[in-house]
């Protein structure tokens, strides 16, 4: 995808040096800035304070800080720390144990001396393999995106030309993974094919990653969209001005419920309600067996309520500042994700194909 006319990727490897850069999504939309990574402690840190965020993402980077862990030291107690570390950062998402698992599985049986270039070597793989995997999605989900257009317009007087109504939630663009992103990848497919697609992008409370990340990078890529309060999406469905809604997952468990920013259960509900199509974009390394039952076992990560309290934009001078939106005593709860029981959901969208949201389903694309 594009920054400033540029092809970019959300993480990048230094030319030279065992290091990467990253786009750091705290100061979007209104500042670009490229932060480096060189310890595991900087990749843990852009992980927990959400510099980089999105299930891919997160994996992603995570890999990049085993793999520095084991450059500073190739015992199997620095990877076991460093394991520990970068896994302690975000509980939900599913991305980040897999990327790790990944990793460790790689070195463990080679002696120290080839850890580093073997870890450093699958964190890239990691990240080609992402590319690859979300273009695909991309792929998928046009076929379905082309299917609503065309019962669309096939209902429509001649004389018009109607356009693609996508509803989506949070950011699970290019900026929650390496390149193309998931539920956002058919869109970006869908404008470059020429299709008339237009997005509603809801802002995605407390921290806005709608308003501020998916907003931009729809921008910057040209796709027409705009901006909506949270609570206005029950209204546009109810008014026909969505055609379909698509969100990417942060962990889909086995019987395919599937967590997801906060809010994109409201939105699955609405949706079911006015019989509009309800789709989840996901790689197959978000597919969690070991979890049953996403409502009952999915942890839901808890943030800080400063992020509720508050909200954080810059000023008329362009300085960020951070403002309080209630009584200085007022109490918040932050719960991070919630899940979307599998019966909202109209089809899961992998790297191999869209299927239900059943266990069946899964596991035969798995």
């Amino acid at each position: 995808m594009k920054v400033e006319g540029r092809p970019r990727h959300t993480i990048e490897p230094l030319p030279g040096r065992r290091a990467v850069q990253i786009l750091d999504q705290t100061l979007l939309p209104h500042a670009i800035v490229w932060r480096e990574l060189a310890t595991a402690a900087e990749a843990a840190h852009a992980i927990r304070v959400m510099q980089v965020r999105g299930a891919p993402l997160i994996g992603a980077t995570a890999a990049h800080g085993l793999a520095f862990a084991l450059a500073a030291d190739p015992s199997d107690a620095a990877l076991a720390t460093a394991y520990e570390l970068l896994l302690a950062t975000r509980p939900t998402a599913v991305n980040l144990r897999w990327a790790l698992d990944r990793v460790r599985a790689r070195v463990l049986p080679l002696p120290p001396a080839a850890r580093a270039d073997a870890a450093w070597a699958e964190a890239a793989q990691i990240c080609a393999d992402d590319v690859a995997t979300n273009a695909a999605i991309g792929r998928h989900g046009l076929e379905l995106f082309r299917a609503v257009l065309a019962a669309k317009v096939s209902s429509s007087p001649a004389a018009e030309r109607p356009v693609l109504n996508v509803l989506t939630h949070c950011n699970a663009g290019w900026l929650g993974c390496v390149d193309w992103g998931t539920a956002l990848a058919p869109v970006y497919q869908a404008h470059d094919a020429g299709l008339p697609v237009h997005v509603w992008v809801s802002e995605t409370r407390p921290r806005n990653q709608g308003a501020s990340l998916t907003a931009w990078e729809l921008t910057q890529h040209g796709v027409p969209h705009t901006l909506i309060v949270d609570n206005a999406a029950g209204h546009l469905l109810q008014r026909g001005l969505v055609d379909l809604c698509i969100v990417g997952a942060d962990r889909v468990a086995a019987n395919g419920d599937v967590a997801n920013k906060i809010g994109t259960y409201l939105k699955a509900l609405a949706a079911r309600a006015h019989g509009v199509p309800f789709y989840v974009a996901l790689p197959l390394s978000t597919f969690d067996p070991t979890t049953a039952d996403g409502v009952r076992d999915i942890p839901i990560e808890q943030r800080s309520a400063r992020e509720v309290t508050h909200a954080v934009g810059n000023d008329a001078n362009g300085a960020r500042a951070e403002v309080l939106l209630t009584t200085a005593t007022t109490s918040a709860r932050n719960d991070a994700f919630d899940v979307t029981p599998a019966a909202l959901v109209t089809a899961l969208i992998t790297e191999r194909g869209a299927c239900p949201a059943t266990q069946a389903d899964l596991a035969r694309l798995g």
